[in-house]
């Protein structure tokens, strides 16, 4: 093996460990995000579990991250509470970071 195709294996890895993280520090938001919508709904203990994980959920119906907001606002507005779509975008922002420090502790 070549040094160039060393170096292109060792940045192959790298994408794809990069990709990883993102994945699941995205599911992380998402569940964070859904847990703080549960609160918002009254939801408490495994009630708020399995928001979150619906909300996790609802990011694979379609790529980025439309689908998940559409749900907690749809969810939101259902209990008569208004949240606007840049407020839930903000926090999703918000939440990334604590997000990928979860994921990189293994938490």
């Amino acid at each position: 093996m070549t040094t160039f195709d060393k170096r292109e294996d060792a940045f192959e890895k790298q994408f794809v460990h990069d990709e990883e993280l993102k994945f699941k520090a995205e599911a992380r938001r998402n569940r964070l995000l859904g847990l703080w919508v549960a609160e918002k709904l009254g939801k408490t203990g495994s009630e708020a579990e399995a928001y979150a994980r619906e909300v996790v959920a609802a990011e694979f119906e379609e790529a980025g991250d439309a689908d998940v907001v559409r749900k907690v606002i749809g969810d939101l507005s259902a209990k008569g509470i208004t949240v606007a779509e840049p407020d839930i975008r903000t926090k999703m922002n918000e939440l990334m970071p604590l997000a990928i420090s979860q994921v990189k502790a293994g938490v």
